[in-house]
């Protein structure tokens, strides 16, 4: 008899490890690269238009080129790199996301627990009176008496429809969906030190033409009213004047209150309060613009982008719960086993006589649970569909990101000549007047008009170079910012 209840319970082991290599649910397969060739619907030029001002030089487009995974010190600037380098150590956005990942990770280890056996000891001892009018239970018939029982259990979940299996899949899957929110938190962090820190220098020098040109309008509006007073302007004329004043008094305060909150956003994103921000103030001509700038492939993009591999492990993590919810509606198969001693005096434990075991096997199946198990997997499958339009929807996004960011590129370079175009002629239409008033052939109002215009052209043209600075960031960011050359934080190799 013992021999037949052995061979039943090896016989179920065996087949319980036989039907573990049977996982249920679709497996993920990679999709493949979006058959795009190229990203905008019109060619670009080889290269940008270029302006001899600073900010202003051609920069080539590079095909196929790789991406430094430093690419911000390309603008050669001491400063930003450090700011930089403190915003990735402090910056608490970071350290959250840091911690997520680690979360995430532990939880898969956690869980990859239920492929092996749980073991567990206990130790129990009580005291207890048993009443005179049931048998007592001890073989010396005592009716108080003293039991100590040690024991140690072991139990198997065997994975035979593959539950622990897709479960684990799926905590990988989440693991790495959470390494690339932490890669894409960095990367968009640089991006927006850069951005921030060429703003803040684009607004402070807005600023101070603006405050020239409250000066001179200022000093116009005063020869007018002079003159009206001697019957040589009309009203007509000083109330334009003191209008266009108005006007940019009125543009003033909101600069200086961009300029203020550009910089409380750089404090924050170096980790530090703005009130005690030690961060000085950057300025366009410290930095330089990068000449060669790479241009992935668009089959390369998917791989690049952190979010796009975001969304694809998120795809991969819904793929694996259509396993676990089917496998939640299969029998499930636990193997045990229970060896001990009991004995009435703790000296006797472990002696011949006392000892005890049993061996087990549990087969559990829903047959009814008001349709929960159903609807549970109805409703993995189609969260896994909203998982492939959102991986679907991220890769258009990644790629109109890059197709916006090359227009910018090339349009704004041919703004940023016209821009100059403009102030060189407004400057030198400057000269002309300054010339004219001093020979006496033109009165001060000229000149004044002059200088007016040439403030005017002067912030247009801070902008537009500005505007070269904080595309080509755009373009790194759009790319995927490099990061498979650094392995800090990003938790493992660049996978292909």
């Amino acid at each position: 008899m013992t021999v037949c209840r052995d061979s039943m319970v090896a016989g179920a082991v065996a087949a319980a490890l036989l039907l573990a290599g049977c996982a249920v649910g679709p497996d993920f397969r990679k999709p493949a690269a979006p058959d795009a060739k190229t990203y905008t619907s019109t060619a670009l030029p080889a290269q940008t238009d270029s302006t001899p001002v600073p900010g202003g030089n051609a920069q080539h487009f590079n095909s196929g080129a790789d991406i430094p995974g430093d690419w911000w010190m390309l603008f050669q600037s001491p400063a930003l790199n450090a700011l930089i380098a403190r915003a990735l150590k402090n910056n608490p956005d970071l350290a959250a996301a840091r911690a997520a990942l680690t979360v995430a990770r532990e939880n898969t280890l956690a869980q990859r627990g239920a492929y092996f056996p749980a073991v567990n000891a206990d130790f129990s001892a009580n005291r207890q009176k048993q009443p005179g009018s049931l048998a007592p239970v001890p073989s010396n018939n005592a009716l108080e008496y003293s039991l100590f029982t040690p024991q140690l259990s072991v139990s198997y979940a065997a994975d035979v429809f593959g539950l622990h299996r897709r479960t684990v899949e799926s905590l990988q899957a989440q693991a790495q969906a959470a390494r690339f929110q932490l890669i894409a938190a960095q990367i968009a962090l640089t991006a927006n030190v850069v951005t921030a820190a060429v703003g803040e220098a684009s607004l402070r020098e807005q600023v101070q033409a603006t405050e020239q040109l409250v000066a001179i309008e200022t000093q116009a509006v005063e020869i007018l009213r002079y003159q009206f007073d001697k019957g040589y302007a009309s009203r007509l004329d000083l109330a334009a004047q003191e209008s266009q004043l108005a006007q940019t008094q009125a543009g003033l305060p909101p600069l200086r209150k961009q300029l203020e909150q550009q910089k409380h956003l750089i404090a924050v994103l170096a980790g530090e309060f703005p009130a005690q921000s030690s961060t000085a103030g950057f300025d366009l001509a410290s930095l330089t613009l990068p000449r060669d700038l790479p241009l992935s492939l668009p089959s390369q993009l998917v791989e690049q982008r952190p979010d796009v591999r975001q969304a694809q492990a998120n795809w991969h993590a819904a793929s694996a719960q259509v396993g676990v919810a089917i496998a939640n509606r299969l029998p499930q198969i636990t193997l045990s086993a229970n060896a001990g001693s009991t004995a009435l005096a703790i000296g006797d434990v472990f002696k011949t006589g006392t000892g005890f075991w049993s061996v087990g096997l549990d087969l559990a199946a829903p047959i009814f649970q008001g349709g929960t198990l159903l609807h549970a997997e109805r409703a993995a499958k189609a969260q896994l569909v909203q998982a492939a339009a959102q991986y679907r929807s991220t890769v258009l996004t990644a790629f109109q990101n890059v197709a916006d960011t090359l227009t910018a590129l090339d349009e704004d370079a041919k703004a940023l000549r016209a821009a100059a175009a403009a102030a060189e002629a407004a400057k030198t239409t400057l000269g002309l007047a300054q010339r004219q008033t001093h020979s006496g052939y033109a009165n001060e109002l000229s000149l004044l008009n002059a200088q007016q215009a040439w403030q005017q052209a002067r912030i247009a043209l801070i902008q537009a170079q500005a505007n070269r600075y904080t595309d080509t960031a755009a373009l790194y960011l759009a790319l995927g910012g490099g990061w498979w050359h650094s392995s800090k934080d990003s938790g493992s190799e660049h996978e292909n």
